[in-house]
């Protein structure tokens, strides 16, 4: 900030006042409005406005003139012929604003008495046109100081200051995997600078895919990535299939290296077998089996020693198991089960009858009838199921399990119940004609017959049990039905012969009761016939009449009894 001397030409009576310098920044090819004085003045009390320009050396130009009530006087001549104007706050217009322009710009103002001057200085800026990556780097190599680029910042002023930028943040230069180094080139027409900077970058592995973009003033170039170029220092084998794997599937292997430009082949080495693929990183295994089980490698073709191993598991699982298919033997003998299992690792064994699960293993030491079946052994490991089966059938000669026997709910039949077991399935007969009252289902070797029966006295039963392998046979005592005597107990044969007795005995006592009677009766009544005749007979009569009388009172207390 400077002062501006100005020489004032004035009367004795006036003031010439000149103002501090300030500074007006433009655009460049755009109109550029320099104030005067800020429009601090009205514009009623001016009574004279006047620009004018510095035009070196000690020399200045007039610009324009206005005075109060009177239209604007323009008086620029060279390169500000047609370019200025005054605007109404008594600011100047100057059109199409060049870095020729950058000077100073004076206001002159006559108000009343005083002459007051307003130096004003301009500066033009301009930004760069393009900015653009230029002479670029095919690759990078690792730790080594390679040219990535040259950055162009043309046509600006002042002069670009370009920032280099890796995935958006600015890099700086640090003398040792940095390096920038930039240049400015002044146009001797236009007065626009252009500003060149080059960049030296020594690149690590993780810029390989990294952008690299430079920008100024707001301007962004467009981002450039690089191939990064280094060496083979890992290697990995990668083994795909589905997990677990099992005898069947398919196995890939790849094969990774962590080179730039990455290697075009590799060796497989499969159990003791090398196999150079040229150009892929694959090897495909179908159909494994456990045998494929073992360690594999792959390495590179121009440097075996780098290499990567993996182990592959194949999981398996087979089972030897007998009997199998119908199996056929006698009640009581038995049936050893074996189960061999081989597999790769730890296996679960279930069993099933006729599709029931089972709590364990079937003891089929001394077969049943009731063990005759389906039995279905199944065992697992992960994804792996193998089943095997066989049909039990337990036959032989039937035998009668229980003989009973009970009173009907009508109470005028006896049930005779029957159970057998046996297989084939018996052919169940009664030693009594009877009716069938219900035949069970032959389940596990057994079954339940019923028949009921009237019996009209004491008889015994038997029930026979018949097949092809034999019979067996059981008696039951079955007591007839008494019609004048009802016994509320059912199956009372024993109870129904002692009541029996007991009715003839009170039958006979009564029986004889009543013979006395009548005796005493009958000789009554003769006795009161001959009593008239003598008294001696009378008082005889009376001692065996009371005699009789005794004998009647023991007979009926024995008959009570």
């Amino acid at each position: 900030m400077h002062l501006l001397s100005a020489r004032c030409v004035c009367a004795l009576t006036l003031l010439c006042q000149v103002a501090a310098l300030e500074t007006v920044t433009g655009l460049y090819g755009e109109t550029l409005q320099i104030p005067c004085n800020n429009g601090a003045m009205k514009a009623e009390d001016v009574l004279i406005t006047k620009w004018k320009y510095d035009k070196g050396d000690g020399l200045s130009g007039d610009l324009l003139v206005k005075q109060k009530n009177q239209n604007v006087s323009i008086s620029a001549a060279d390169e500000y012929k047609g370019r200025v104007s005054l605007a109404a706050n008594s600011s100047l217009l100057l059109s199409a604003a060049t870095l020729a322009d950058q000077r100073t710009f004076t206001c002159m103002e006559v108000v009343g008495a005083d002459i007051a001057e307003y130096p004003v200085n301009v500066v033009v800026h301009k930004f760069p046109t393009e900015l653009e990556i230029s002479e670029q780097s095919k690759d990078l190599e690792i730790g080594k100081l390679t040219k990535l680029g040259t950055c162009t910042a043309r046509d600006a002023n002042p002069p670009a200051n370009i920032t280099w930028l890796k995935n958006g943040k600015p890099l700086l230069a640090d003398g040792n995997r940095i390096s920038i180094q930039t240049s400015v080139l002044v146009d001797p027409v236009t007065g626009l600078s252009t500003t060149t900077s080059t960049l030296e970058y020594s690149a690590e592995k993780e810029d390989k895919n990294a952008q690299f973009t430079c920008s100024t003033r707001g301007l962004l170039s467009s981002p450039v990535t690089f191939s990064i170029t280094y060496s083979t220092e890992n290697i990995i084998l990668t083994v795909i299939a589905e997990a677990p794997l099992v005898e069947g599937d398919n196995v890939t292997l790849k094969c990774e290296a962590d080179g730039n430009p990455a290697p075009t082949g590799f060796n497989f080495h499969l159990k003791g077998e090398v196999v150079t693929v040229k150009d892929g990183d694959t090897y495909a295994i179908n159909n494994v089996s456990r045998d494929t089980t073992g360690e594999y490698k792959c390495s590179l073709i121009d440097d075996p020693s780098m290499e990567s191993s993996e182990d592959i598991t194949v999981n398996y699982l087979d089972i030897n198991f007998s009997p199998s298919g119908k199996i056929v033997k006698r009640a009581g003998e038995g049936l050893p089960l074996d189960l061999n299992i081989y597999s790769s690792g730890e296996a679960k064994v279930s069993w099933t009858k006729d599709g029931a699960e089972m709590e364990k293993k079937p003891d089929l030491n001394k077969l049943t009838y009731s063990q005759s079946g389906v039995y279905e052994c199944e065992v697992t490991m992960g994804p792996l199921r193998r089943k095997a089966s066989f049909q039990l059938v337990v036959e032989g000669a039937p035998a009668v399990k229980q003989l009973s026997q009970q009173l009907s709910d009508d109470r005028l039949h006896k049930v005779l119940i029957c159970e057998a077991e046996g297989f084939p399935k018996p052919v169940v007969s009664w030693s009594i004609n009877g009716t069938l009252l219900d035949e069970s289902d032959f389940v596990d070797g057994m079954i339940t017959h019923k028949i009921k029966v009237v019996p009209s006295a004491n008889l015994t039963v038997s029930c026979t049990v018949s097949n092809e392998f034999g019979s067996d046979t059981r008696p039951i005592n079955v007591s007839s039905l008494n019609w004048k005597v009802r016994v509320d107990k059912q199956d009372q044969s024993d109870d129904s012969d002692q009541t029996k007795v007991v009715v003839g005995v009170v039958v006979g006592v009564l029986i004889a009761t009543a013979v006395i009677g009548l005796a005493y009766w009958l000789y009554m009544k003769k006795s009161k016939q001959g009593s008239w005749k003598t008294g001696e007979k009378e008082n005889g009569s009376s001692e065996e009449e009371k005699k009789l009388e005794e004998k009647v009172e023991e007979n009926s207390q024995k008959a009570e009894v």
